[in-house]
């Protein structure tokens, strides 16, 4: 049984490093992932990157925090349906999106995939609902509540119950974020998307100032880091060196 997996960069956000990597200088530029894995029981995307409002005026959407953070390098083509639609993958047609959690640059393609299921961690999908926790943690309901039928898992869930793709709670970055394993024909590869920044995160354990809980990133690293001994390759969230050397769709990783 072949499992596919196709990596796509949505667009890039430029922002301060010291707000990703404590005590860190100057400025990095982000690439946003996602990812296609095409099962024969299913298509499915993990995370889907922003909204196309990001596109032109993303202080409109959401007001004037996430500009003040981040530059956009954000251009039509870049959203997630476009991505599928290069490729000939009918946004459409996707089965499941699995988001690590409901921040702007994970969630915002969302809206571009309305026939999917959405499968989230229970934590997460309660955290963006409670007023005030989502405001602290930055969630902005319009990017996720939108009629999905939605999916909420409690911990580590194997997809299709058969150990290709399963869902990993690495919980810390927000209350509910998840990775995802996914087993090719040839190796283990874990998406870690941002309980996982740059692989200086995971050698260096300088973490977020802003993370939800310090203690339980630093247990999600702890297990990040066991899968890598073991023989997995990690998927980093945002590091722009490491995404130089991913194969970009229409290439297959494998």
């Amino acid at each position: 049984m072949t499992i596919r997996l196709f990596a796509m960069t949505s667009g890039h956000v430029t922002g301060a490093l010291g707000n990703l990597m404590e005590g860190a200088e100057g400025e990095a530029e982000l690439p946003i992932p996602c990812y296609l894995i095409e099962h024969p029981k299913g298509r499915v995307l993990f995370d889907t990157g922003m909204h196309p409002d990001c596109q032109s005026d993303p202080g409109r959407r959401y007001g004037p925090r996430l500009p003040s953070m981040f530059k956009f390098n954000y251009r039509p083509g870049d959203e997630v349906s476009a991505k599928l639609e290069a490729i000939n993958r009918d946004p459409g047609k996707i089965d499941l999106v699995i988001n690590s959690h409901l921040h702007f640059d994970h969630v915002g393609g969302n809206a571009l995939v309305p026939n999917a299921t959405v499968m989230v961690q229970k934590r997460e999908w309660e955290a963006g609902f409670d007023p005030d926790l989502a405001a602290q943690r930055g969630f902005y309901r319009r990017d996720f509540d939108l009629g999905h039928n939605v999916v909420q898992i409690d911990g580590e869930h194997d997809v299709f119950g058969d150990g290709r793709i399963v869902c990993l709670p690495t919980h810390g970055h927000t209350p509910g974020h998840q990775s995802l394993k996914v087993r090719l024909d040839r190796r283990e590869i874990v998406l870690a998307a941002d309980a996982c920044y740059f692989c200086r995160t995971l050698t260096e354990r300088r973490l977020p100032p802003r993370a939800h809980d310090h203690g339980q990133m630093q247990a999600s690293l702890d297990r990040l880091q066991s899968l890598q001994d073991s023989g997995a390759t990690i998927f980093f969230g945002h590091d722009a060196e490491f995404w130089k050397t991913v194969p970009q769709a229409p290439a297959e990783v494998t």
